[in-house]
């Protein structure tokens, strides 16, 4: 899964600006201000996946202190009908005082009905697709765990993007996603690159002397692939943030030889980390 050289950054059409594929995303858990998210942009990263709470990406984003253009910003829906879809992006526009969310995407879409309610008469895509009409919003995608099905809703052509889960111990998009949103030219965002930091620590097989990877080696894992149009670090403060952003001044792929020790490492996580499809 190594290449030659690794991009830099991906174009997720649309009119949005081409985005480093280091991407910056804030969860209600973590503690990044305004000046870190700054911080964060000034280094080039423009890619932000808002969370939906008021937190230090919402004040950086209210504040204009960035070319709004270069930014693409993202944010993920919880509503299943068009009534509610209307109310919580009007509320999001609100809480980020701008007049266009870059990317949404229907959050945690894990079963057939789910997709169905979302895309039937009434749903949130008619909601989402009126916003795209009068340039609230540029690409409509979704996020899943469930990789087959999710290839499968990007088949239906309502989709613009997919965000799905992928890192060493969960490589299934490798085989269930990324063959067909390559051939459909839709960008992929991925999450959860340390494995929620399992990656980041031995497990009970792991060989003697064996120290795990850092955050940074395994973001680099992931961007490694280039069906990866943006990998997302959520760190919880400014020395995570600062750490992470180490990767742009050693942007490069991994050797075959490092890349197959992170592999191997990722399956030995996979079977002792608990169990997740």
């Amino acid at each position: 899964m190594t290449s030659p050289a690794m991009p830099r950054s991906a174009n997720l059409g649309h009119g949005c600006a081409p985005v480093l594929r280091l991407g910056l995303a804030t969860r209600g858990n973590t503690h990044l201000n305004a000046d870190d998210v700054e911080y964060a942009v000034a280094r080039g990263v423009n890619y932000l996946n808002w969370c939906g709470h008021d937190d230090g990406m919402a004040q950086f984003i209210r504040q204009i202190r960035f070319d709004r253009e270069q930014i693409v910003v993202a944010m993920q829906l919880g509503e299943r009908t068009r009534s509610g879809t209307e109310r919580e992006l009007a509320e999001a526009l609100r809480t980020l005082q701008t007049n266009r969310i870059d990317v949404v995407t229907f959050y945690y879409v894990e079963e057939e009905q789910e997709w169905k309610e979302i895309c039937g008469p009434g749903g949130a895509y008619e909601a989402v697709a009126a916003a795209r009409e009068n340039g609230q919003v540029r690409i409509i995608g979704l996020t899943t765990h469930q990789r087959s099905l999710g290839a499968k809703w990007a088949e239906s052509g309502k989709l613009d993007l997919l965000m799905i889960r992928y890192n060493a111990a969960h490589r299934g998009a490798e085989d269930d996603v990324f063959p067909v949103t390559d051939r459909l030219g839709i960008p992929v965002v991925t999450f959860t690159a340390q494995r929620w930091g399992a990656l980041t620590k031995a497990t009970p097989d792991s060989p003697a002397g064996f120290k795990p990877p850092s955050a940074v080696e395994w973001y680099r894992f992931a961007l490694a692939n280039p069906s990866a149009s943006v990998v997302l670090m959520a760190p919880a403060n400014r020395r995570e943030l600062e750490e992470d952003l180490t990767l742009l001044d050693d942007w490069r792929p991994l050797p075959r030889e490092e890349f197959e020790k992170m592999a191997e490492h990722g399956r030995r996580v996979r079977r002792h980390a608990g169990v997740f499809p």
